[in-house]
């Protein structure tokens, strides 16, 4: 990989982060820190399992 792939992935991987743990946080009813935690946990795993879906797809 080189550098400007490098980058691609991480943008596209924060923007599937952000949208995903926007998402969480519009579902749940309370928003504590613990919440918050498991939210951007959460979030980071489901990133990468989209990042994981494309790259099966597309075949990159």
């Amino acid at each position: 990989m080189n550098r400007r792939t490098t980058l691609l992935v991480a943008a596209e991987f924060l923007a599937w982060w952000a949208a995903l743990a926007l998402l969480w946080l519009v579902l749940i009813s309370t928003v504590d820190a613990l919440e918050l935690i498991v939210g951007a946990g959460v979030a980071g795993v489901a990133a990468l399992a989209a990042l994981g879906a494309r790259r099966a797809v597309t075949g990159r």
